[in-house]
């Protein structure tokens, strides 16, 4: 997770983020050194094949789906550590989207880089996970069912990918 321990290796008998009296606390990384990180996270929205057309015309309503949820997908990475309670604030260096339309789903990839004392897991996920609903919001009048229901609709596979960490030289 973001909140690397100390060593980076935890135990299921190490909890982090208690202290010894059972309180809730931030795990200080103030004695890291920096490393440069890297996270990729990936995960899909299936939809229906008519809606995967018309994402592929740019013929839906609200606009350019991927865009937006491209847009949506960066916002959600650099403000990860406003919404995830344990996470630290991190300089984030570089986000990189990917898109991959298929026939009944669309795949995305989202890298975070950073330079720093903490990893940026977090950071990919929340990017999946809101560019994702982006996609969700955009789509979801063409997804509805007579009940106003999303029958075929659904986020998955949501993941890290990769997980990079290397001393920074100088």
């Amino acid at each position: 997770m973001n909140e690397d321990s100390p060593d980076d290796e935890t135990t299921d008998e190490t909890l982090t983020h208690t202290d010894d009296s059972g309180e809730v606390q931030m795990v200080n990384v103030g004695e890291k050194p920096d490393t440069s990180r890297r996270a990729v996270a990936e995960g899909e929205i299936h939809l229906q094949p008519s809606t995967i057309e018309a994402i592929r015309d740019n013929d839906v309503k609200k606009g350019d789906v991927l865009a937006t949820a491209r847009i949506g997908a960066v916002q959600a990475v650099k403000h990860t550590w406003e919404t995830i309670p344990m996470c630290h604030q991190i300089p984030i260096t570089n986000v990189d989207t990917d898109f991959a339309v298929h026939d009944d789903h669309v795949v995305l990839t989202v890298a975070v880089e950073t330079t720093g004392k903490t990893g940026c897991e977090m950071e990919a996920l929340e990017g999946v996970t809101t560019g994702l609903n982006v996609v969700w919001d955009m789509v979801k009048a063409a997804e509805k069912n007579a009940d106003g229901n999303y029958p075929d609709t659904a986020i998955r596979n949501v993941r890290v990918v990769e997980k990079v960490k290397k001393a920074v030289s100088g």
